[in-house]
């Protein structure tokens, strides 16, 4: 297995550090029912909008329900299938469009729902596991096999589990795998005082 902690110019805490999206999990090791309920309830402390919490989690887990997992497997794309499917837990994450009191557009909910995605993925590693975010499905497909209501959009699938060697992923993605991480420099993206004004 590999680690790729990520190289900083400033100090940061050890779950940002050591967090990547890996594409090779072990599907014959089991995420506990218990680690599952520490990622939802890591997500369901995150901030919202006037504390609206739009986001909604389908959890597929193989082991618990087998037919569930597969329909959300089958709304990836073909790609991102061929490494998912490795991973013993798949989530749907899902953001509401309009504020729960009096059914305005939110425009905060999906900027939300991310962030209560990235609370999952560094849960995750608190866990032991690792987590990887996907843009990569059909998202009709996903309302319609995992019977999402109208006023809900899919926003990214998660596929959860524990990290396995490259081995058991597509050799086609060993590269990507063992290649180093990168950032954009602070200047190209932190500003100071107005739009476009590097920070540094």
């Amino acid at each position: 297995m590999i680690d790729k902690p990520a190289t900083t110019n400033y100090n940061i805490n050890e779950f940002a550090r050591f967090r990547w999206s890996p594409r090779s999990f072990d599907i014959n090791k089991q995420v506990s029912h218990d680690q599952v309920m520490s990622l939802c309830e890591a997500a369901r402390w995150s901030p919202s909008c006037v504390n609206d919490q739009p986001w909604r989690f389908i959890i597929c887990d193989k082991y618990n329900d087998a037919a569930a997992y597969s329909d959300l497997l089958s709304c990836l794309d073909e790609r991102n299938q061929l490494w998912a499917q490795t991973a013993p837990i798949l989530i749907s994450v899902i953001a509401s469009d309009t504020f729960s009191r009096g059914g305005q557009e939110n425009r905060w909910g999906q900027y939300d729902t991310g962030a209560a995605a990235m609370s999952i993925c560094l849960e995750a590693k608190h866990q032991g596991l690792m987590a990887h975010q996907m843009g990569g499905f059909d998202a009709n497909k996903i309302i319609e096999k995992l019977a999402v209501p109208q006023g809900f959009t899919p926003m990214s699938v998660i596929a959860v589990g524990y990290h396995a060697d490259i081995s058991v992923i597509d050799e086609s993605f060993h590269k990507q795998e063992m290649s180093q991480r990168t950032r954009k420099d602070f200047n190209d993206t932190f500003f100071s005082s107005r739009f476009g004004k590097g920070i540094i």
